[in-house]
């Protein structure tokens, strides 16, 4: 990785959208050449994927991001099982306060709760944190 790398990579995490154009006489360098860096990005695992940040509120939808402890020896027992829940958008194994952060998409409070009852029920779980987002202030 060379400054041109983290160049577009800063610049995609500013907005995914941009073109690659843009990108290229930013850097001074050709469309093919920043199309070979990002697939080598992506390729390499260092760019994971592209999202549309959403407001959930706007829509009348709900989202947590919800801190896990687990037992020592049940970390990838859990991970296996929250794969499987559709309403878990994002999750990340942690060095802080909880193991896991997961971050929970939900049409409403009462599907939110269940998730949240569901996790806690996971053989191995041993207490669940969630920090209901009630608006986002910086999207960046």
């Amino acid at each position: 990785m060379d400054y041109k790398d983290f160049k577009i990579i800063r610049m995609l995490e500013m907005n995914a959208r941009i073109p690659w154009t843009k990108i290229a006489k930013t850097l001074g360098i050709t469309e093919t050449a920043v199309r070979k860096r990002i697939k080598k990005l992506e390729g390499n695992n260092v760019i994971l994927g592209y999202k549309t940040v959403i407001n959930y509120r706007k829509i009348g939808m709900v989202f947590s991001y919800t801190g896990i402890d687990v037992e020592p020896d049940g970390l990838l027992i859990v991970l296996n099982k929250l794969k499987s829940f559709n309403q878990i958008k994002e999750m990340y194994i942690s060095s802080g306060d909880h193991d896991i952060i997961v971050k929970i998409v939900c049409k409403d409070m009462s599907e939110l709760e269940e998730v949240h009852r569901r996790i806690s029920n996971i053989d191995g779980v041993k207490r669940i944190c969630p920090a209901i987002i009630t608006e986002p202030i910086k999207i960046k």
